[in-house]
């Protein structure tokens, strides 16, 4: 039977507690879907920090848990039929986590269909958009004089928070009375992108009130304001 043991990445980040779901992540706006996710859930768990500064997404020991060198990453020991699971993707995971625990996604056939579409929305526009946008605003603007990269990526961030504000108008959450897995995914980014990457003015923020209003209740959750710190930073 395989152990927690048998995975390389524990000879790097020795866990302490090898019956707890395991964390390889940092508090970014994708590392957090999954920490938040577990504050939300109560499921055990134990965070390892992957500092980018060290290079420890490079490691071999993460790299035998994700090739593809990003965080976030999972090995819950009590996967399904009692066997230890490895798993990478944030969107991968909070599936895997709602459906362990049954919470945050709707059991309803159609209703969990429309929140997963949901949930691709971020995966595939909202995380990606938002981080180029966040990319050439904060940290490239001033080595590009020619600005249509970033205003390609400005346009695109706006319509995305249109679609966006349009689906919560008359909403709390994304799915109306329940949050969802999609919450979790979206809110983060958002606080991203007018906090970290102080683009706020840049995208207008304030012409999306709905996207401010339910991103004020996401980050008042307890178990988001704890999560959004987790890992600890060195």
């Amino acid at each position: 039977m395989t152990t927690l043991a048998d995975f390389p990445i524990t000879r790097k980040w020795p866990a302490q507690h090898p019956d707890w779901l395991q964390l390889y992540s940092l508090p970014t706006p994708n590392g957090v879907k999954v920490s938040i996710m577990l504050e939300e859930t109560g499921l055990p768990y134990e965070p390892h920090l992957v500092s980018f500064e060290t290079n420890d997404q490079l490691s071999p020991e993460f790299l035998s848990l994700n090739p593809n060198n990003k965080i976030p990453a999972i090995i819950d020991p009590n996967g399904p039929g009692g066997q230890p699971l490895a798993l990478f993707e944030s969107g991968a995971i909070l599936i895997y986590l709602a459906e362990k625990t049954g919470q945050f996604l709707p059991a309803d056939p159609a209703a969990r269909y429309e929140t997963l579409q949901w949930l691709m929305f971020q995966m595939g526009g909202i995380g990606p958009m938002f981080g180029q946008l966040g990319f050439f605003h904060k940290f490239a603007g001033k080595d590009y004089e020619d600005k249509r990269p970033r205003d390609r990526y400005l346009a695109e961030t706006k319509r995305l928070l249109k679609v966006l504000n349009q689906r919560l108008e008359g909403r709390d959450w994304i799915m109306g009375r329940d949050y969802t897995i999609a919450d979790i995914a979206t809110f983060g980014w958002v606080r991203n992108l007018i906090g970290f990457y102080e683009a706020g003015d840049l995208v207008g923020i304030q012409d999306f009130p709905n996207v401010t209003r339910v991103l004020a209740a996401f980050v008042a959750r307890p178990a988001v304001a704890k999560g959004l710190n987790i890992p600890k930073r060195a």
